[in-house]
C-alpha cells in the first residue's frame, strides 16, 4: 500500500490523527491555463525573464518526487508519461495521478475569456490511455444554477464514471465554486455544499470519489461538508499564490475545520522555494508549526539558502485572502 492508501484507511476508520493529513502537489497547470501557468523561471535574486520549459517543469516534479512529502502528485497525462520514461515515479510511495477532464472553466489562456461563461464539460485525456500509467483521475465540475450548463455537465460526469469503472479507474472529484452565475456571496457556500450532495446522492460506494478537492468557502461552510457525512473525505484546493502566510494559513483553518486533504498548485508552484514550502505545509499540518512560525522558519530557510523572498517578512505574514480573514 502506498502511503495515500493507508491514509485514507485511518480517516475512514476513525483513526485520523494531524499526521495523515494529505497534501497534494497539484502540478496540471498545462490542462488550464497552459504555457504561461507553468510558471517563471526564477533566479535566486528573484528575478526572471521568461517562463520555464517544459523540461524544467518536469525537472522540478522530479525535484519534488525525491523529496517524499507530498502524498499524491496531480498532473496531465502526457507529463506523467515522460516521468515514467524518465524513471522518476519508479519505488516511490507518493501516489500520481492525472487530471481526467479540462473544463471551460479552467482554459484561462492570455486573452481569452471562456472562463466568463457557464463551464462546459470536456475531457483531453482518454482513461484507456492513462491506466498503463496510473488507476487514479482527478474528475472536474462546476455548478452555476444554470439547468441547461449544470445538466449537461451532470451527464458528462455519469459517462467519465462509466468510462472510469469500466478500465478500472479510480477518481477524486473537483467541485469549483460558480465561476459565472448569478448567486449571492452568502448563498454561494451553501448552494455548493447542497450541489455536492445531490450530485453524489444516486451513487453507489463503488462508484463514489475517493475525495473531494473544493474551495474553502470558510469554516461554517467546510464544516457543515465535512460533518454531513464522515465517509465522504472533504480536501480543499489553493486557489491563487496569495502570500505565504495564506498558503499556511489556509492548511490550518481547512484542518481545524474538517478537511483532509489539501490540493495546492500555485501556492507551491509560484513559491520561491517549492520544496520549502512543502516542508513547512507538511509541518503546519501536522501541528508542529503554527502558521506565523512557518512563515518565520520558511524565510529563514530561504535566507539560508540564499534566496530572495518575493516579500519582506512583515509583508508576507499578512493574510490577504478574505475567506481566510473571516475565520
Amino acid at each position: 500500500m502506498l502511503r495515500l492508501d493507508e491514509k485514507l484507511a485511518r480517516i475512514h476508520a476513525g483513526d485520523y490523527t494531524k499526521n495523515d493529513f494529505i497534501i497534494a502537489d497539484a502540478k496540471d497547470p498545462d490542462m488550464g491555463p497552459g504555457l504561461h501557468a507553468i510558471g517563471p523561471m526564477r533566479e535566486a535574486d528573484g528575478s526572471s525573464s521568461r517562463f520555464r520549459t517544459r523540461l524544467e517543469f518536469l525537472e522540478s516534479i522530479e525535484e519534488i518526487i525525491k523529496q517524499d512529502v507530498v502524498d499524491i502528485m496531480l498532473t496531465s497525462l502526457s507529463n506523467l508519461e515522460q516521468l515514467h520514461k524518465r524513471g522518476a515515479v519508479q519505488g516511490s510511495d507518493i501516489k500520481f495521478a492525472i487530471r481526467a477532464n479540462d473544463t471551460t472553466d479552467i482554459w484561462r489562456h492570455r486573452g481569452a475569456t471562456y472562463h466568463n461563461t457557464p463551464s462546459r464539460p470536456f475531457r483531453t485525456a482518454a482513461v484507456s490511455r492513462a491506466i498503463p500509467f496510473t488507476d487514479l483521475g482527478l474528475y472536474s465540475i462546476t455548478f452555476n444554477n444554470d439547468l441547461d450548463a449544470d445538466h449537461y455537465s451532470l451527464e458528462a460526469f455519469t459517462e467519465f464514471r462509466e468510462d472510469a469503472m469500466a478500465h478500472g479507474m479510480k477518481y477524486f472529484l473537483e467541485v469549483f465554486n460558480p465561476n459565472a452565475a448569478h448567486i449571492s456571496a452568502d448563498d454561494m457556500p451553501r448552494y455548493v455544499n447542497d450541489a455536492i450532495i445531490r450530485c453524489l446522492a444516486g451513487l453507489t460506494e463503488a462508484e463514489r470519489p475517493q475525495f473531494l478537492k473544493i474551495a474553502y468557502n470558510g469554516p461554517r461552510a467546510l464544516d457543515e461538508l465535512a460533518s454531513f457525512d464522515p465517509s465522504l473525505v472533504v480536501g480543499v484546493l489553493g486557489g491563487g499564490a496569495g502570500t505565504t502566510r495564506d498558503c499556511f494559513e489556509l492548511i490550518f483553518q481547512a484542518e481545524k475545520y474538517g478537511a483532509r486533504v489539501a490540493l495546492f498548485g500555485r501556492k507551491i508552484n509560484l513559491a520561491e522555494s517549492p520544496l520549502e514550502m512543502i516542508r513547512h505545509m507538511r509541518a503546519v499540518a501536522s501541528g508542529a508549526l503554527t502558521p506565523t512560525e512557518a512563515v518565520s522558519s520558511y524565510h529563514d530557510a530561504l535566507k539560508t539558502s540564499a534566496i530572495t523572498p518575493a516579500r519582506a517578512f512583515a509583508d508576507d505574514n499578512v493574510i490577504t485572502e478574505a475567506v481566510l480573514q473571516s475565520a
